[in-house]
């Protein structure tokens, strides 16, 4: 295999944790990490063990199959014996060293399979040979410390080590770096030598293309060394907690691996037509989608995660994503759960748009304009493809407290017009819908007024208010909902048409100016009526505003952010903060919006043969993406100009969620 660093590897654990690097080997983020432990879960995440390198000896030869970047130079080239790679089910490499070389009769093969078992802060490897004797010996390289941060060589840092027997008679090693960091545990079934050395200037590619601190320091305590024979396999287990992997009936390696196996095959298997072209692409989005539902320690309640490496939970990102990841995949209780945390937290008729990670403020920001109407979205869907009203009843009560909140005026500014029943919000800097990329005290795009797709959602979350009222006999509430929803669809066309592009302008700014800038969000304005008898526009208007989206902004792997033919149209996503964000919603191209695209394409066609053909051949792209970036996922973003080359986080839980919700739901695999 080649020497290729964009193509990514990710595996969860289900509370937060992870590990990923790339496919060779060579760590280019210092997110990368074969044990990343959510100590808070879902948060506190702290990398504690970065990597491991592994080298087979053969007839007294040796052949390294790590791979690392120092500067310029490449050390070792293991990826030189990589034969094959896959993530179904699990992770696994496959190293074939050539009988030329090992001066054996036939070639040797190292099969190596990662896996963290769910619900545990844990990494278990397992290598088999095949072929012939070896010895393999395996150096783990850690840091402990927090994932976004890069560790140097420290005279704090505690290298001691503690050498132990558990219950089942397997020797298990920890070394806790810093006090703040939990014990970094080994367990084995091999040897260990103990040879604890600091390996200097780790460089990290990815990091220094977005011009941050890029060389680290790591330190590793000593190799685990194991005599294979043809067939022999070898175990390692990393961990923050206890893990026996002999002594019980069933190893506790076979149990885990059976039973992860077992738990992600289940996930998917609803999916498996073998006469459907796009099952097998479906399956891999269920699998994709697990990765981002996750549950909190404290109440056991799952949350989404809304990308890796780096992302926590957002309200946003959350309720947007909700119906693709779990609706679409059958996972009600994951999506009751959610809808119900989030509406125990909801403020001043607000829910959270994020909740602190380690290190920062405890309290939850609530600075979003749209989170809490895509969480009427959310259950408005829960609700639709559950008919659970004893669940969506528990979360009314929430919902009319949002209602009334934007009818009197909450924070930042939003409250609803009663001029034109229309909402608007914002204040000073603030950037408080989706487009919320900020440096400093400069919002790039802040919209502060009355947002094109504010509306949209506004008027849907009427509507869906209005149904649930009447279901709970809430007349008074009914009455309210029906009456606002009629002032905003008798203003909505007149105030919002711009008749010279023949689409909607984005915002309507406090002074009456109309941004005219041919932006994404216009789309909602026709897909969230797709499933609806309601509508915002006359059925040519919606017709003109998908064939302008999809003239101006429509690319492979999704919608640009603002059209080329914009002045302030940014191309390319990439160099330092403020380069990044200040092309964040300026052109840079964004996968989660085509699923509203799609969704309003259908809507205008009619729903017909032709156009869910027209669809799927849209969705191709992103699902040949599956093999690319991080495989087995879908990037965050990507350039707005060709090659449209992957940017931001390689696994965004609403693109995923919004391709497989399309694939499965709107035009079926």
């Amino acid at each position: 295999m080649n020497f290729d660093l964009s193509r990514e590897w990710l595996e969860t654990n289900g509370i937060g944790g992870f590990a990923s690097s790339t496919i060779v080997g060579a760590n280019t983020r210092r997110y990368h990490a074969l044990l990343c432990a959510a100590t808070q879960p879902p948060l506190g995440r702290m990398v504690l063990v970065n990597k491991a390198d592994e080298i087979v000896a053969i007839n007294g030869k040796s052949f390294a199959l790590g791979c690392n970047q120092f500067g310029d130079v490449i050390a070792p080239k293991g990826y030189e014996f990589l034969r094959d790679f896959s993530v179904n089910p699990l992770p696994k490499w496959t190293y074939v060293l050539p009988a030329e070389i090992t001066g054996l009769p036939n070639e040797i093969v190292l099969e190596k399979t990662l896996w963290m078992p769910h619900g545990y802060n844990q990494t278990i490897i397992r290598y088999c040979a095949r072929g012939g004797v070896l010895q393999l010996r395996t150096r783990p390289f850690i840091s402990g410390r927090d994932y976004h941060h890069i560790q140097q060589c420290s005279d704090s840092f505690d290298a001691r080590l503690r050498i132990g027997v558990n219950e089942a008679g397997g020797q298990e090693i920890s070394i806790c770096p810093y006090s703040n960091c939990p014990p970094i545990q080994f367990a084995h079934d091999g040897a260990f030598e103990a040879d604890g050395h600091w390996y200097l200037n780790f460089q990290y590619e990815a990091e220094r293309e977005r011009g941050l601190e890029y060389s680290e320091d790591l330190y590793s305590p000593g190799e685990f060394v194991w005599e294979l024979q043809d067939g022999d396999s070898a175990l390692l287990s990393l961990s923050s907690e206890p893990l026996h992997l002999s002594g019980q009936e069933k190893p506790a390696e076979r149990l885990f691996l059976d039973g992860e196996i077992a738990r992600r095959t289940s996930l998917a298997s609803a999916f498996y037509d073998a006469d459907a072209e796009y099952s097998q692409p479906a399956m891999r989005l269920v699998r994709a989608a697990d990765q981002f539902l996750v549950r909190r320690a404290s109440d056991m309640r799952y949350t989404i995660l809304a990308g890796y490496p780096w992302f926590v939970d957002w309200g946003r990102d959350t309720m947007i994503a909700l119906p693709g990841l779990c609706l679409t995949t059958g996972r009600i209780y994951a999506a009751a759960s959610i809808l119900l945390n989030f509406a125990s937290h909801v403020s001043e008729g607000m829910i959270p748009n994020h909740f602190p990670d380690a290190g920062e403020s405890g309290e939850l920001d609530y600075n979003t304009f749209d989170a809490t109407l895509w969480f009427f979205h959310a259950t408005g869907e829960y609700f639709r493809k559950t008919n659970d009203w004893k669940t969506t009843r528990e979360i009314y009560g929430s919902l009319r407290e949002c209602l009334h909140w934007h009818l009197k005026g909450t924070r930042f500014g939003i409250k609803a017009d009663a001029r034109d029943g229309l909402l608007r919000g914002g204040e000073g800097n603030t950037q408080l819908t989706w487009m919320d990329a900020k440096v400093g005290d400069v919002s790039f795009t802040p919209r502060i007024g009355k947002p094109v797709e504010i509306q949209a959602l506004w008027f849907h979350a009427l509507k869906i208010l209005a149904d649930f009222a009447t279901r709970a006999g809430d007349e008074e509430t009914r009455v309210l909902c029906d009456e606002w929803s009629a002032k905003v669809q008798a203003n909505f066309a007149n105030a919002f048409w711009n008749e010279d592009e023949k689409c909607l302008y984005d915002f309507i700014a406090d002074d009456g100016l109309k941004n005219a800038s041919i932006r994404p969000n216009q789309i909602f304005a026709v897909s969230l009526f797709a499933n609806s008898p309601h509508a915002l526009l006359s059925p040519d208007q919606e017709y003109s505003v998908v064939e302008t989206v999809q003239r101006e902004l429509l690319t492979p792997f999704g919608l640009r952010s603002l059209s080329p033919r914009d002045s302030q149209y940014r191309g390319h996503y990439g160099g330092d903060h403020w380069s990044r964000d200040s092309a964040y919603h300026q052109g840079t191209v964004w996968t989660w919006p085509l699923g509203g695209f799609c969704s309003a394409y259908l809507k205008v066609h009619g729903g017909d043969v032709a156009s869910k053909t027209q669809v799927r051949t849209w969705l191709q792209p992103l699902l040949q993406h599956l093999d690319e970036a991080c495989v087995g996922s879908i990037s965050e973003i990507f350039d707005g100009d060709a090659p449209h080359t992957p940017r931001g986080c390689v696994a965004q839980a609403w693109s995923v969620s919004e391709v497989l919700r399309v694939l499965v739901d709107e035009v079926g695999i």
